[in-house]
């Protein structure tokens, strides 16, 4: 090649500017400290939890950090979200659908981001079919997705009825003997996962027990019945299927105590006795006092014909005198005792 015509041409320039040089060399200093200042602030900040991503292979860019921070994301959260996950096997972003953004996302509307990959965990351990999708839904509904996931693995005991919500501590129901009993079970539940958004609480639980309970002891002929096979109690309540709708699935219903409470029917039938005992006492007496009343009615017409009576009499001697006035009255001979002819 031929050098010698651009250095005849670069010694034919004029020569620069010493201070236009002086200014762009200080200018690219200072530009060379600020960017590595930036570089320094961004290692110092995210240096650290982007070597960790790095080394888990949980695929969170030094980008996506600095963004978090704009998005006033607590980085640190999502980062060992994300290294959680790939550590647990649960698969990849793709497979998984655990992406940086979607964690971002739950993160932003106030869902436990934790919580979430740990339900997924524990799900996956246990072979429960369980994805991000429904395990954040459920966490945003306000159920704690990891305690239900935890229960559908191991089933969890209630209490029915439950003291510390209406401060009792067993169910009274009464036997078509009139017996009543009183008795306390003891319910065993696991989530159901597909019903658990939108379904019925523990409440509702209890509630269905409780009745299903006292409906079956009430359709007993006798208490020595249900004392003899509380078993069948329990299948009797089983069999109405109490855990429709609910969030929850029913294992097993267990009786765990039975106590023979007051005769009911036998208090019903004194009282009912006592009241018609009143009631016949109270017909007596009316009875009585009609009776006193007719007497007296009687009395007053006795003495009310007796003054008839007296009147009639009174009227003897004036018709009499009346006879003897008017002639139609003879007077009897004084001899014999006949009359004058």
């Amino acid at each position: 090649m031929n050098f010698a015509l651009p250095i005849l041409l670069a010694q034919q320039l004029p020569a620069p500017d010493e201070g236009l040089s002086a200014l762009w060399y200080l200018g690219g200093i200072a530009a060379g400290v600020i960017f590595a200042l930036v570089v320094a602030v961004v290692a110092f900040m995210y240096g650290g939890i982007w070597f960790q991503a790095y080394m888990s292979n949980a695929n969170v860019s030094i980008y996506s950090l600095i963004g978090m921070s704009f998005r006033r994301v607590n980085s640190r959260v999502i980062v060992q979200g994300k290294i959680m996950s790939m550590q647990a096997g649960i698969g990849s972003e793709r497979q998984s659908g655990i992406t940086t953004s979607r964690l971002e996302a739950h993160y932003l509307a106030g869902g436990s981001v934790p919580n979430v990959i740990r339900a997924i965990i524990a799900a996956h351990r246990a072979d429960i079919d369980l994805d991000f999708d429904r395990a954040a839904a459920i966490d945003l509904a306000g159920r704690d997705v990891l305690e239900a996931v935890q229960t559908s693995v191991y089933p969890k005991v209630i209490d029915c009825p439950d003291p510390k919500r209406s401060h009792r501590t067993t169910l009274s129901a009464i036997a078509k003997n009139g017996v009543e009993l009183k008795v306390r079970a003891r319910v065993t539940v696991r989530t159901n996962l597909e019903q658990l958004i939108g379904g019925a609480t523990e409440e509702t639980i209890i509630a269905r027990v409780g009745e299903g309970i006292i409906t079956s002891i009430g359709s007993s002929e006798s208490h020595l019945n249900v004392m003899e096979n509380p078993d069948g109690i329990s299948r009797a309540v089983l069999a109405r299927g109490l855990d429709a709708q609910t969030a929850f699935e029913i294992v097993s219903i267990d009786i765990a105590d039975i106590d023979v409470g007051q005769n009911i029917g036998a208090r019903l039938q004194a009282d009912q006795a006592e009241a018609d005992t009143r009631v016949a006492r109270a017909k007596a007496e009316e009875r009585r006092a009609m009776a006193k009343a007719r007497e007296q009615e009687m009395k007053a017409s006795v003495a009310k014909n007796r003054s008839l009576v007296v009147l009639a009499e009174a009227e003897v001697p004036k018709a009499m005198a009346a006879a003897f006035r008017e002639g139609n009255l003879q007077g009897t001979s004084g001899g014999d005792g006949r009359p004058k002819g």
